[in-house]
């Protein structure tokens, strides 16, 4: 997991020092997004804390991206005169697992819903004139870096809540949408997002006792409109 997350943030700041030597003339773009997420079904494995013993369970995780808080995202590319781009960007995914997994797996709350955070440097390419003289334009691309869940877990029995934020292992993303020109610098989009999260989540013991933990891979699947300003 250490040899994985320190090669996704080594591929991170070579997007980043690539964004740097771009020339001042490239186009910077902010974008912000909402939309509809869910989160597939994935196995789950690892130990309870204070010593309560293990769990593995195939777990049906729900988004709920129209709950409080709720799903959202935003990216800031760097568009070079090839329109190349390269940029970082942050997801606010959530994923709750069902009543059924909890009771099974030993578990009163089993939730990242501060969220399940994803945070990539990406590398994508647009295609304008691709539609003649449309105001539409294509556009794909995906990212490498890490998954930052705030983490919400308490073991039946136990007395100490999990309820902190934990770097858990590499997230990927990709992208596939379609930008539509409002004007020279605003413009609204569409578009289709994956995300997968490898997450070695630390489950807090009690006092004196030892922690547990959750081994689990999430892969959501987001449709979002936004809204982007370039300069």
């Amino acid at each position: 997991m250490t040899h994985l997350m320190t090669k996704a943030l080594k591929s991170a700041a070579a997007v980043a020092a690539l964004a740097a030597a771009t020339p001042a003339a490239a186009e910077l773009e902010l974008s912000f997004y909402l939309g509809t997420q869910t989160t597939s079904d994935s196995d789950a494995s690892g130990f309870l804390p204070n010593g309560a013993g293990a769990f593995g369970r195939n777990v049906d995780w729900d988004g709920k991206p129209f709950d409080a808080p709720i799903y959202y995202g935003g990216r800031a590319m760097w568009w070079t005169s090839s329109n190349l781009g390269f940029g970082i960007e942050g997801t606010h995914t959530k994923a709750y697992a069902s009543g059924a997994d909890r009771t099974a797996m030993g578990f009163d709350r089993l939730e990242f819903t501060d969220g399940h955070n994803i945070f990539t440097a990406n590398v994508m390419k647009r295609f304008p004139g691709v539609f003649g003289g449309s105001k539409f334009t294509p556009y794909g691309g995906a990212g490498i870096g890490v998954a930052i869940p705030h983490v919400d877990i308490l073991a039946t029995g136990a007395t100490n809540r999990t309820y902190d934020y934990e770097m858990t292992g590499l997230a990927l993303r990709g992208i596939a949408g379609m930008k539509y020109e409002l004007t020279e610098d605003w413009a609204l989009f569409g578009e289709y997002q994956i995300t997968w999260s490898d997450n070695d989540v630390t489950i807090d013991g009690d006092p004196g006792q030892p922690d547990g933990k959750l081994r689990t891979e999430l892969t959501t699947h987001a449709v979002n409109i936004g809204i982007s300003y370039s300069f």
